[in-house]
């Protein structure tokens, strides 16, 4: 509808020379005796041309011609909007343009030939995936799916440390452990890692090598199988959530390459950089703002600015046309200071789109889940899955803003019905499975005499089903899932609501014919859109 309305502005715009398309919006009216589309173009204009906004929408309005007699009513309201009301016939037979399009309805090509990077999880490998990390995950890959259906070119990256401390420090709890089942009197400090999974890991070294490490000088040996089980272990779980990437990325060949020196002496050049009690300090002031960095500590450790800038050069130097971070909420206030980094290296740093997401609590019956991740009592993403299944914990993880803090109700989660808005949305899915279904046993077919639907159910959700690929598109601009989660959510609601009132089965043939059809076009997008978010559309539940 939106898309017939901009051709007829379009049209209208060769004589009225102050109509500019692009900045002509429709949006359905809050009210819906106001019509199915509204504008308020007539005010965004009416001062620059010297004209009253209500003069403005007459004179609109007299300009467009409805060449497919689409329109029912058009009328002006209030100080200036123009509201618009379309034919019922008009709004059946856009069922066609859903069923034409089948598996690609919502699919665009308004970024295509561009390249877009999608970096997420980026967990270092010394533990299991934590639910925190899920919400990342889930995240990350939801915002490729979308990217990817706006035309974007994307590659899923994973970014990660395999040295300095943290690392050290699981190789040395790995072998504390190991020689603890060797029969070796340990003391297993504090600050090391707790898990059980350290003990597992020791097991398998115990189990494959005896006693005949105890010795060994090689001090990687542990570290190394460690990150081995560790990284096996969150590729399964990833591989569960049906999350794969193209690329891994280590941050330690950033060091290796000496991309790291390179990054410090290209700001010396640029002389953003000095010395100040044995570090090393970024001029941030220079730029405007509030305080400068350091970047090389007094031990000579770069702090973690100085690493991520030189990989974002390193993505630069890729060709993405974006590039899209997702961070928990610990980054909140440190991105920034990349960001000016690359921005004083001359590189256009709005290609970086920096997503942040917040904590996850775990809620059952009521009481938070308390967690440690020190102590290793966290809940880990595969025990969420194990939990309520791979398709919960996708839905759960979107279906709050990320800018929301997530709580996690394990108790609603584990719910098989309406109540749980996952099962909802199947069971939608397999309610018109079953339909189409039962339908074909009986010999029925879709048909595509669309004027049988003229039912306000039916109305609602023709009109529904078309919102769909403007709702992929916002979701695009916005990188926000959580449009989509809603939209899926509100068009279950009126199907069930179509459903209740008329039934499909049963009619005069046409009427059937018809039906069925608006029962495939509903298949379709409720399937299009639960494959963006990586949900899967069982056919019987």
């Amino acid at each position: 509808m939106k898309k017939y309305l901009s051709t007829i502005f379009q049209n209208a715009s060769k004589k009225l020379l102050y109509i500019d398309v692009d900045k002509v919006f429709f949006n359905v009216p809050k009210v819906k005796d106001h019509g199915d589309l509204a504008t308020n173009y007539p005010l965004t204009i009416a001062k620059g041309i010297s004209k009253n906004p209500r003069e403005v929408a007459q004179e609109i309005i007299s300009n467009l011609i409805d060449t497919e007699n689409a329109l029912d009513k058009v009328e002006i309201a209030g100080p200036g909007f123009i509201n618009f009301k379309f034919k019922k016939e008009f709004v059946s037979a856009l069922i066609e343009d859903i069923i034409e399009a089948k598996n690609i309805f919502g699919r665009s090509n308004i970024h295509a030939g561009k390249k877009a990077q999608v970096e997420f999880v980026s967990a270092n490998p010394t533990g299991p995936l934590t639910v925190g990390h899920g919400r990342n995950a889930v995240f990350g890959d939801t915002i490729a799916n979308i990217l990817n259906w706006t035309g974007y070119d994307v590659e899923r990256e994973y970014y990660f440390n395999n040295a300095g401390r943290q690392m050290r420090m699981l190789g040395d709890s790995v072998k504390l452990r190991y020689l603890s089942l060797c029969g070796e009197k340990i003391e297993f400090p504090e600050d090391h890692y707790q898990g059980e999974y350290i003990i597992d890991i020791a097991q398998k070294i115990y189990d494959e090598h005896g006693k005949s490490l105890i010795d060994t000088k090689d001090a990687n040996y542990f570290k190394e199988s460690a990150e081995r089980e560790i990284f096996n272990d969150i590729e399964n779980t990833l591989d569960r959530l049906n999350i794969k990437f193209d690329t891994l990325f280590n941050e330690n060949t950033l060091y290796e390459e000496k991309k790291i020196d390179e990054v410090i002496k290209k700001f010396r050049s640029l002389d953003f950089c000095y010395e100040r009690e044995g570090a090393l300090w970024l001029a941030l002031q220079k730029i405007g703002m509030e305080n400068d960095k350091v970047i090389v500590k007094s031990t000579g450790e770069p702090t973690y600015r100085l690493p991520d800038i030189a990989y974002h050069i390193e993505k630069f130097k890729r060709g993405y046309d974006l590039m899209v971070d997702i961070f928990g909420s610990d980054h909140m206030a440190t991105f920034p200071d990349v960001l000016a980094g690359l921005k004083i290296l001359g590189l256009d740093e709005s290609k970086v789109k920096v997503l942040i997401h917040q904590f996850v609590t775990i809620m059952e019956k009521g009481e938070v889940v308390k967690m440690s991740t020190r102590k290793a009592n966290f809940i880990t993403l595969d025990q969420l899955i194990d939990e309520v299944g791979p398709d919960v914990v996708r839905y759960f993880f979107l279906m709050r803003s990320i800018s929301s803090h997530l709580n996690f109700d394990l108790d609603l989660a584990k719910k098989h019905s309406d109540d749980n808005p996952v099962f909802y949305l199947q069971y939608a899915y397999a309610r018109i499975c079953g339909i189409l279904r039962l339908a074909e046993e009986e010999g029925h077919v879709p048909s595509t005499d669309y004027k049988f639907l003229i039912e306000e159910e039916e109305i609602d959700l023709i009109k529904h089903l078309h919102l769909f690929p403007e709702i992929v598109e916002s979701a695009s601009e916005n990188f926000e899932p959580l449009l989509l989660i809603t939209y899926l959510h509100e068009l279950a609601g009126c199907f069930h609501k179509f459903y209740h009132n008329h039934r499909v089965l049963g009619q005069p043939k046409d009427l059937t014919g018809a039906r069925l059809s608006l029962c495939l076009a509903s298949q379709i997008v409720l399937q299009n859109g639960l494959k963006i978010l990586g949900i899967t559309a069982p056919e019987r539940m």
